[in-house]
């Protein structure tokens, strides 16, 4: 049975539980699409800064420059995957010198990860940005009194 309400000259027929119903799916979609979307970068961010920090200091607690590379390597791999980023990642290590596990050498370590947008297919690539890109640079010292 429909109850039907009349208000100034009208007359209504309780579409209102209709109207509610598409306009919360259509202000819901977009809303959820963003949230997705933003805690995807906030962890590809929380992933490029854990990695670039434990790659430097994994390479500075290495005994020589050829280790220090895998260690470093190692390291941002497994804070890449805790977060679930295992493709569209990279860690460049640079010294200030040679040999870079020098006394009070320099050592910096750039994380980049490349983060696909949900939900957005790939022919728009060409005119749409379909990726976020993400780094975070980390400077680590050598110990000074460390024996090598």
């Amino acid at each position: 049975m429909t109850s039907v309400t009349v208000s100034h000259g009208r007359v209504e027929r309780g579409r209102a539980v209709v109207e509610f119903v598409f306009l919360g799916i259509l202000l819901l979609l977009p809303l959820t699409y963003l949230v997705l979307t933003l805690a995807r970068i906030q962890s590809a961010a929380f992933s490029a800064s854990l990695a670039g920090r434990e790659a430097g200091r994994a390479f500075v607690t290495a005994t020589d420059d050829e280790l220090g590379h895998a260690r470093a390597q190692a390291a941002a791999r497994v804070a890449f995957e805790d977060f679930g980023f295992g493709r569209g990642v990279t860690l460049t290590v640079g010294c200030d010198g040679t040999p870079c596990l020098r006394p009070d050498g320099v050592v910096t370590a750039t994380a980049v990860i490349d983060v696909p947008l949900p939900l957005v297919p790939d022919f728009l690539a060409g005119s749409l940005p379909t990726s976020v890109t993400i780094s975070s640079t980390h400077v680590s010292t050598v110990d000074r009194y460390v024996a090598r």
